[in-house]
């Protein structure tokens, strides 16, 4: 969470990053644990892409369709990284991944619908914390580029 504090503020957002007794680790928990819309919460979703990681941001309440985003990309199989990947390549874990806060930066697909809601909230590195962010603020920090998803 401390990481990713410090990405946001070197980013030139303010620090959001609300903490939860309880866990967070789906969009459902989180959102119940807000009280927003499921489709209000960012997922941070790590695929494998050649060998290499694909950051997709996709709203809690939808399903990536890795066949759409494979064709848009120009390019072959995307397919949901393992657990180990994923800690390796954001140092963060699976259910915890936030947006920012990399020890690399990672190519980044913002899904599109999520630019229908004024605020979300993204997951702040570990299972206990979330952050609020603007659409706008999102793509800028993490360089996205915008997609339909779904």
């Amino acid at each position: 969470m401390a990481t990713v504090k410090r990405a946001l503020t070197a980013s030139g957002v303010q620090d959001t990053v609300k903490v939860f007794t309880t866990m967070v680790p789906t969009a459902a928990a989180a959102a119940e644990a807000l009280g927003c819309e499921l489709a209000a919460i960012t997922n941070s979703l790590v695929f494998e892409l050649d060998g290499t990681p694909l950051l997709i941001l996709a709203s809690g309440a939808a399903k990536v369709d890795t066949q759409l985003v494979a064709t848009h990309l120009g390019t072959g199989q995307i397919r949901r990284a393992t657990h180990s990947f994923v800690l390796h390549h954001t140092g963060q874990e699976v259910g915890g991944v936030a947006p920012v806060g990399h020890p690399h930066r990672i190519r980044t697909l913002l899904d599109k619908s999520l630019s229908a809601h004024e605020i979300l909230w993204a997951g702040a590195g570990d299972h206990n914390s979330m952050f609020s962010i603007t659409y706008k603020d999102l793509l800028r920090i993490t360089d996205a580029e915008e997609l339909t998803v779904r």
